[in-house]
């Protein structure tokens, strides 16, 4: 008589394997089919803006926001920008940060939303100077500081994103890593240089308007940031000669 080569612990073992591969699986679909109904929130939450139906804007939003935090298995609140590192999500940065400024708005019409607008006004400062729409959007909340009812949240909106020190997107690209020396270099060239001439602040502008974009390529293709780093060292060593 042949032995069963299957001891019934084994086949349990098996069957507890499938079960969770199964669960793990689902769990998977459920992440894709949220990643992808996300749009429509968005873009219903636009359309309410516009139509001045604030309450119901921000009711969309946050389930927006909450679909991101199942997603990406965070608490209520807790994403952050180092979440969309993959080139195929950085775009979403950008929906990201007009989520928080609307909702930032919204909940500045009236006093028992304190804290969900203080709220919102932080997640915004870590995510609106990674995307190119910060510049235009300080401009905004600057205007918009003015009129609103709880100007102090904005201002402190203002404050923070202007104090991350934004990064230089191309060569933390490019080399991988915001530690690198030369990003560093480029920093403080900025900083120490460009800042105190009229062109420069205009070369700086025009470069947060463009780098996002470039960056995320350089992300989508890596054979692209070898040449890229050779370019940029090139510049700096150029740069160097007049400092």
């Amino acid at each position: 008589m042949t032995e069963n080569s299957n001891s019934p612990s084994d086949q349990s073992k098996t069957g507890k394997g499938g079960v969770l591969l199964a669960v793990e699986r689902a769990k998977e679909d459920r992440k894709i089919k949220l990643w992808h109904s996300r749009i429509a929130f968005i873009k219903k939450g636009h359309t309410l803006m516009q139509n001045k139906l604030y309450s119901e804007a921000a009711v969309v939003y946050e389930k927006y926001l909450k679909i991101l935090e199942i997603i990406f298995e965070c608490p209520p609140g807790g994403l952050t920008p180092e979440m969309f590192k993959e080139s195929a999500k950085t775009a979403e940065l950008s929906m990201v940060t007009s989520t928080y400024w609307d909702l930032l708005r919204i909940y500045d019409t009236s006093d028992a939303y304190g804290s969900r607008q203080q709220k919102a006004a932080n997640q915004l400062a870590k995510f609106a100077p990674l995307t190119p729409l910060f510049p235009d959007l300080i401009k905004k909340a600057q205007a918009y500081q003015k009129q609103c009812r709880h100007p102090d949240v904005v201002k402190s909106f203002i404050v923070t994103a202007t104090k991350q020190n934004p990064r230089c997107f191309i060569a933390t690209s490019a080399f991988e890593s915001r530690q690198a020396q030369e990003v560093i270099f480029l920093k403080n060239w900025r900083d120490q240089y460009l800042k105190k001439h009229s062109w420069g602040r205009v070369f700086i502008f025009a470069y947060y308007k463009i780098s996002p974009r470039i960056a995320c390529a350089l992300d989508k293709h890596n054979f692209l940031k070898a040449p890229i780093r050779l370019l940029l060292r090139a510049v700096i060593k150029c740069v160097s000669l007049f400092l």
